[in-house]
């Protein structure tokens, strides 16, 4: 063998070291439970959504390739508690939370109202209004503060279901009178699943009862779920500060996470 193929040889051997010792730091691998939360996250959007979009790309940008995995909500949340999966999201703050995970920083911040039929006649100035009316929900979700509390003390009464679709539903056939709901969740609900005069039927009052933040979770049963919520929330404030938060917003806005067309 010559000198200079012997030198060759040498440089190879040392590269191909490099490279598999290397490897599993490229290959760290987390999953997301997630539940569907259209237009914010779902599995009919590009990138499962502009809200997975971003989760996905923070982890991507700390050397992390996150997968998002769609679950009913309480099993999202439950599967995430027991250290199944590194985190969940969506999810508002509720002190009772905390006993099983932790927190990020604000991910996403929403609106919420009262969906009702046009055809009832619906308004509302406090929690109190609404004892007269009956309230669908969803499993495993916070509606705030208030009406949490008022649904611990007895003061609602709220029929659950699993999907948000079919709240939409008993709207139509009056087994329900009041829907509280994010409005861009519910709209993207609405023409995802009902007809256009299905759609006509259904309205929301004007007044939010809720402007809501809403996290990323890290169970606490997983041992490095401090650090990774430490990284994750420096390059999320990263991404805020530099603008490309708002730009994904931007995308939505556009329609760039509908399936024909991709955000850059």
């Amino acid at each position: 063998m010559t000198p200079f193929s012997t030198v060759i040889t040498k440089i190879l051997f040392i590269c191909s070291v490099l490279t598999f010792s290397t490897s599993p730091f490229a290959l760290e691998k987390i999953s997301i439970a997630v539940g569907e939360w259209p237009p914010y996250i779902s599995q009919d959007q590009k990138h499962d959504g502009v809200i997975s979009h971003i989760i996905t790309d923070i982890f991507q940008e700390i050397g992390i390739e996150a997968s998002i995995h769609f679950l009913p909500w309480s099993r999202a949340y439950d599967d995430a508690a027991k250290g199944r999966f590194s985190a969940t999201a969506v999810w508002m703050h509720k002190p009772e939370r905390e006993d099983d995970f932790i927190y990020s920083d604000i991910l996403l911040t929403e609106k919420f109202v009262f969906f009702h039929k046009k055809s009832l006649e619906f308004n509302w100035n406090s929690i109190k209004d609404l004892k007269k009316f009956t309230l669908g929900g969803v499993n495993a979700s916070s509606y705030g503060p208030l009406l949490d509390k008022a649904l611990i003390d007895g003061e609602l009464v709220m029929g659950r279901v699993t999907h948000p679709r079919q709240n939409f539903k008993m709207l139509l056939h009056n087994r329900i009178d009041v829907f509280p709901f994010e409005i861009n969740v519910g709209n993207a609900v609405l023409k995802e699943h009902l007809t256009s005069d299905e759609q006509n039927k259904i309205t929301s009052h004007p007044k939010p009862y809720l402007n809501n933040s809403s996290f990323l979770l890290f169970p606490r049963t997983l041992r490095n779920s401090k650090n990774l919520s430490i990284r994750f929330n420096k390059q999320l404030e990263k991404m805020k500060a530099d603008g490309r938060y708002d730009l994904y917003f931007e995308h939505l806005k556009q329609g760039l996470y509908k399936k024909d067309d991709s955000p850059h």
